[in-house]
């Protein structure tokens, strides 16, 4: 699919930032994409950028409003479609990466038809998968795993793509999220794909390749998250990474959505392997991801640190300090794959 620009971002009324992670990693990494952003009454995630009403937004050019949020389970609120259908009517497009299909909602579909207005649904695809092989394919991979569920997973492939690419290595960010297909303009979101066939659909995102080229693989979820846990393996077994890197909010206690105690970067670490071993037995981690958004400076360096310190691996936060580290140990190992 292709969705026209510029976009004007709908955050809805979120309760927070996280809620809102779609808009505003849109805004971190096309932010020459985004007009602005259309909330309602007690939304309270910001990505920053103009507030406009729909009306406004039209005049000042957007071709498209995507609908910038995530929650659980990616229903669509019954008070949004108001909004949705103005957005039609305003002469607008509309895309969602949640798992409802907007035409499944009549006052969307008919508004949408009567304007001769687009209905991306991002999240799904058209595509047929096979079922996952689990045979060896040229290549190198890189997946990003986490403690939790969004801690950065997304950030910290597409800081280590930008990296790499900056070193001439030849390396491709692989999108398994609504949010990296509306930056990357490609990809599969993994957790809408039957259980059945996600191995299968991400050998098909990352197939075989020349001999030194990475993917770099946007993770899902965490293994040890009791919702999201088979997205993850699925979509381990499917990646078969060559190399792996954690990524971890420090601050936590619990995981998010449920009240499971956040598993250590050393148990993620292990299970990683030992699971990862079925399609790749040479598996390794090669860093750790700390997002430090809640910390101060000091105190980021420290947690940073002492994580390095404990586990043997270099650990950076990919925005606040970026990836060099992890990519000197990448290049470290896999001499082969260094450059294009």
């Amino acid at each position: 699919m292709e969705l026209a620009r510029p976009y004007l971002l709908f955050l809805g009324d979120v309760p927070d930032a996280l809620a809102a992670k779609t808009a505003l990693g849109i805004v971190d990494w096309r932010p020459e994409w985004c007009l602005g952003q259309h909330r309602l009454p007690g939304c309270a995630a910001d990505a920053k950028i103009p507030d406009l009403t729909i009306a406004e937004a039209a005049k000042a050019g957007a071709k498209t409003m995507v609908v910038g949020v995530v929650n659980a389970g990616g229903v669509l609120p019954e008070h949004w479609i108001a909004s949705i259908v103005a957005a039609l009517e305003a002469g607008l497009d509309v895309a969602t990466g949640l798992h409802v299909r907007l035409a499944s909602i009549p006052a969307i579909a008919e508004a949408a038809a009567k304007h001769g207005r687009k209905l991306h649904d991002v999240r799904h695809t058209s595509e047929r998968f096979a079922t996952g092989k689990g045979t060896p394919r040229s290549g190198l991979r890189l997946l990003t795993v986490g403690t939790d569920c969004s801690v950065g997973k997304k950030y910290t492939a597409l800081a280590l793509e930008k990296e790499m690419r900056a070193r001439g290595f030849d390396a491709d960010f692989r999108a398994t999220g609504q949010t990296g297909v509306f930056i990357s303009g490609r990809g599969a979101a993994i957790d809408a794909v039957v259980a059945d066939f996600i191995s299968g659909a991400v050998e098909w995102l990352s197939p075989a390749a020349a001999p030194g080229h990475w993917d770099v693989v946007e993770g899902q979820g965490s293994l040890f998250h009791p919702s999201f846990a088979g997205v993850s393996l699925g979509l381990l077994h499917g990646a078969q990474p060559d190399a792996f890197v954690v990524c971890h909010e420090p601050t936590r206690t619990r995981m998010r959505g449920v009240p499971h105690a956040l598993p250590t970067i050393r148990e993620v670490i292990d299970l990683t392997v030992a699971c990862g071993r079925l399609t790749n037995p040479a598996i390794a981690p090669v860093g750790i991801a700390i997002n430090t958004q809640a910390l101060d400076e000091t105190e980021a360096r420290r947690v940073c640190a002492e994580a390095e310190a404990f586990h043997g691996l270099p650990a950076s936060d990919p925005v606040r300090f970026g990836v060099a580290p992890i990519v000197d140990r990448l290049q470290a190992l896999f001499p082969a794959g260094r450059r294009k």
